[in-house]
């Protein structure tokens, strides 16, 4: 079975890692690697990557936000003719392969076209 020579070595790094992650939680690995490569603990990065998880020390992901920041409101119903339109390009291929282009305006109202 294999066993780690480096890992009674381990334990320097892994202490400086964790004040670090401590002073700076949105820091991922390379940033930290850097800083433990400026003072001498590590040379490779495949140490760092190798001992970040196994302290459980991986940033948190962000989630985005799925929720709109102000809730959508129907506008109200247009009450006579001529109060509310609504405008629309509509585009259609014909059969030569050309594209049939129109703009569209309605008076929500009537429901017709203007």
């Amino acid at each position: 079975m294999y066993a780690s020579r480096h890992a009674e070595n381990d334990a320097p790094v892994r202490a400086r890692l964790r004040a670090l992650v401590a002073q700076r939680p949105r820091w991922g690995v390379p940033r930290l690697h850097r800083l433990l490569q400026r003072e001498g603990l590590v040379r490779n990065n495949k140490r760092t990557e190798r001992v970040y998880p196994e302290e459980l020390l991986a940033v948190r992901r962000r989630r985005r936000c799925t929720r709109a920041a102000v809730p959508r409101v129907a506008p109200p119903a247009p009450s006579r003719p001529g109060e509310r339109w609504s405008v629309d390009f509509v585009h259609d291929p014909l059969a030569d392969g050309r594209v049939f282009r129109f703009l569209t305006v309605m008076d929500d109202f009537r429901r017709r076209s203007a």
